[in-house]
């Protein structure tokens, strides 16, 4: 079959059949046997009506026609709408980020701001009040263990916390461009934070007293992490939310610290005792000390007494021994002989010298009475 050089859809041209006869169709038909629309055949008809609503609208704003200052009025009125493009608004709650080429050149405060029209500057709007929170236990899509973390006494503990954080107030910068996933990252170095300060302690001490303190050293092993990081995170409060040992072991673990109870028990009433026995002996000690000082003074001062006496006694019988002689035998005599019964005889030991005991009277009067 020849097509002669007419087109396809027999458009100015004859067509052969199949019998060989010539089928002669009407000039600048359609494939389907109907003329194309519109005045152009070459112009697809939407595009001519769009181009005559658009010439019929700008007659209406220009009543002159479309000329030369038309165009040099559209031309301004897009400069302009170009340039308002740079116009925005940044929240309370937000600070703006204002990028040249996809550079962070400078910050914004909330209100109305203007950058550089697209595509020479953009902005970006990260909110810096918000608190955001991380927790660390389990993981919901694995459903495995994160907490589970040795001690420094070589004990399992199962630890949940959450974070608390949000962005630092001229930090904004740092935290869109310098740390790609933020809520990864700041999970991956509470996990890693809280492991080392749990190793670096003993199991009892964060179970109980010390819960406050690990807290706030988590806090700032995190904030220095990311720091060296310049991710303009702050870290705001990490909240301890289980500190138990691990459920396998739970049993054990409360045995073994009911042991440890009864032990600090057993350890404070003796050492309740021992505050008791030790003052009082230590007071006992200190009486019988005192009174051994005691007599010792009275002994030492009777003894020098003595000496003393004895020394002037001496001295007197220096002076005149035979006086002193007689004298001592008198008074010595006196002590004797004042503590029996007397009989005196006369010089010849012939009689006896009558006697009066008054001394015997008296005692017998006295006991009369």
């Amino acid at each position: 079959m020849s097509n002669d050089g007419k087109d396809p859809w027999g458009m100015g041209g004859n067509s052969s059949n199949g019998s060989g006869s010539k089928n002669n169709g009407p000039k600048n038909q359609g494939p389907w046997g109907q003329p194309p629309r519109g005045g152009n055949n070459n112009t697809p008809p939407e595009l001519d009506e769009l181009l005559r609503k658009s010439q019929q609208k700008l007659k209406q704003v220009l009543p002159g026609g479309f000329g030369p200052l038309g165009f040099v009025i559209v031309v301004a009125l897009l400069f302009i709408g170009w340039l308002a493009t740079g116009i925005y608004v940044v929240q309370p709650a937000e600070q703006g980020v204002v990028l040249r080429f996809g550079k962070a050149v400078s910050t914004s405060l909330p209100g109305i701001n203007y950058h550089l029209p697209y595509p020479i500057e953009t902005v970006l709007t990260p909110n810096v009040l918000t608190v955001r929170q991380t927790s660390v236990g389990t993981n919901a899509r694995t459903g495995q263990a994160e907490s589970h973390m040795l001690t420094g006494d070589e004990n399992i503990v199962d630890v949940n916390f959450t974070v608390f954080w949000r962005i630092k107030a001229d930090g904004a910068a740092d935290y869109l461009f310098n740390v790609q996933q933020p809520s990864v990252t700041v999970k991956m170095i509470a996990e890693s934070a809280i492991r080392e300060i749990v190793g670096r302690s003993n199991l009892q001490p964060i179970l109980t007293q010390a819960r406050q303190e690990t807290e706030e050293n988590v806090k700032l092993l995190m904030q220095s992490s990311l720091d060296g990081y310049v991710s303009g995170i702050e870290i705001t409060q990490v909240q301890l939310q289980k500190v138990e040992p691990p459920a396998e072991v739970i049993d054990s673990f409360n045995d073994v610290q009911a042991a440890v109870i009864d032990q600090e028990r057993m350890v404070n009433e003796a050492q309740a005792y021992s505050n008791q026995v030790i003052p009082q002996a230590e007071g006992n000690a200190q009486q019988i000390v005192q009174r051994a000082e005691a007599y010792k003074q009275s002994v030492v001062a009777e003894a020098t007494g003595q000496a003393a006496r004895f020394i002037s006694v001496y001295n007197e019988y220096a002076k005149a021994p035979e006086v002193t002689r007689d004298r001592i035998y008198l008074e010595t005599m006196e002590k004797v002989y004042g503590r029996t019964n007397k009989i005196i005889l006369d010089s010849d030991g012939n009689g006896v010298v009558p006697y009066l005991p008054l001394n015997e009277l008296n005692k017998s009067n006295k006991g009369a009475n």
